[in-house]
């Protein structure tokens, strides 16, 4: 009974270990796709943050297009910021290689 008791003691801490281990620090090249991977999450959300803003300015000039048609009063639109256009993603340049 002790033996077996010894061999799960012994099994336990052998996976705690396995668990509590480190990685290794990430390579130059897993960094720079991270950071790639960063850049385009980033410009993806301007994008649609774009289209979103463009659907939402249709939207709006169609109501009051439809207001004006029917004659019905509506106060003065509120004046929002110009949708800025991000442009097409562009990847940085890579580093010089040392």
């Amino acid at each position: 009974m002790k033996a077996v008791r010894d061999l799960l003691a012994l099994s336990l801490i052998c996976a705690t270990s396995a668990v509590l281990a480190k990685l290794p620090p990430p390579s130059e090249e897993a960094k720079a796709k991270a950071a790639e991977a960063a850049t385009k999450a980033a410009h993806a959300g301007k994008v649609e943050a774009f289209k979103l803003c463009k659907a939402m300015d249709k939207v709006a000039a169609g109501y009051y297009a439809d207001a004006k048609k029917s004659g019905r009063e509506t106060k003065a639109p509120v004046a929002t910021p110009a949708c800025a256009d991000p442009g097409p993603f562009v990847a940085a340049p890579a580093a010089a290689k040392k």
